[in-house]
Parts: structure tokens; sequence; C-alpha cells
């Protein structure tokens, strides 16, 4: 089960909770389905650090491939060049080509890291911002538990 599922799922024991007469609003809750609501949280939230570890390397994957892909672009045009260096009538023409398609690739190659990049750390920031903000709702639950148990 997902650990925004189980939030829910605890908030929902908070909210059918029946309230203490005279208690200033406190309830009272089963602490043994509260208990094991936290667990189930804690078995959960592994399994969204794994995700986070794979979109990170998922991250790695896009950027090697997109290395190899420059590396490709770069080495056919060197190859390109190489043949037209070859052909006597246009050198200058072809040493000028060349080298357009050389920037072209290298370019090419920077914006392709560049939007790996971006587009890692935009999914990065999504998955850091739902654990922070599950996190939050779970030292929230407890904060709850705690304070009901004490009074």
């Amino acid at each position: 089960m997902k650990v925004e599922d189980l939030i829910v799922q605890l908030q929902d024991l908070f909210n059918d909770a029946k309230s203490m007469p005279f208690s200033g609003g406190k309830v009272l809750i089963s602490s043994d389905e509260a208990f094991d609501i936290i667990d189930q949280i804690q078995d959960a939230m592994p399994a969204e650090v794994r995700q986070a570890k794979n979109i990170v390397a998922d991250r790695k994957q896009i950027i090697a491939e997109a290395n190899r892909e420059s590396e490709n672009i770069i080495r056919a045009a060197e190859e390109r060049k190489k043949v037209m260096l070859n052909q006597s009538e246009i050198v200058r023409e072809a040493q000028a080509k060349a080298k357009e398609i050389v920037d072209d690739a290298k370019a090419k190659s920077a914006e392709i890291r560049k939007a790996a990049n971006v587009y890692v750390d935009s999914i990065m920031k999504r998955a850091e911002e739902s654990l922070n903000s599950q996190l939050g709702e779970i030292k929230k639950t407890r904060a709850n538990i705690s304070n009901s148990q004490k009074k």
C-alpha cells in the first residue's frame, strides 16, 4: 500500500475516533490500529526510497546515452571531415563544413545533457517533495498520537 493511502487511513482513524467529553477535543483511538498503520508506513517508505534511487539510476543512464550519442555524432562528423579533406578541389569548403558539423554535434550534445539534467532534476524534485510531505504527515500523526496518549 502506498504511504499516502496509509496516511489517509491514519487520518481517518483520528477523524472517526470518539471524542472524550470535557477533554478539549481529545479523542480516543486504538493504539494497536494506529501503530499498525505506522508500521505499514515504515514498511512502505523503503519502497519509495528505492523508487528515488531508481530515478537517480535512470538519470545516469540518460546522461550515458546522451554522451554515447554525442560521441557517435562527433566521430561521424570527424570521419566526414577526413573524407572531405581528401578531396583536393574542395578542401577549404570541407574544413568549414566539418567544423560546422562538429560544432553542431557539440551543441546538440550539450543540449541533450542539459535537457536530461533538467528532466531528472524535476523528477527528483517531485520525489523529494512527495517524500518530505509524507514525512511531515507522519511526524504530525506521531505527534498527535503522542499528545493523545499523554492526556
